[in-house]
């Protein structure tokens, strides 16, 4: 998975981890190993992410480079 784009479509939208995390109901340091690449991001978690930032998940998963 692209860690990257979760971090830069976090940052894009102005938003913290904590915001995040909060919205996906779970500690800031479990979204940051996320980012960080050091957990691998569960199907529910894209999806979530995917709504949030109005993308799509093939974005997220690195499957195309059109948001």
């Amino acid at each position: 998975m692209h860690f990257q784009r979760i971090r830069d479509l976090r940052e894009d939208a102005d938003k913290t981890q904590a915001e995040i995390a909060e919205y996906l109901h779970m500690n800031r340091v479990v979204y940051r190993r996320y980012e960080n690449g050091d957990r691998e991001v569960p199907v529910w978690v894209v999806i979530k992410l995917a709504g949030y930032y109005n993308t799509t998940t093939d974005y997220i998963l690195g499957l195309t480079n059109q948001k």
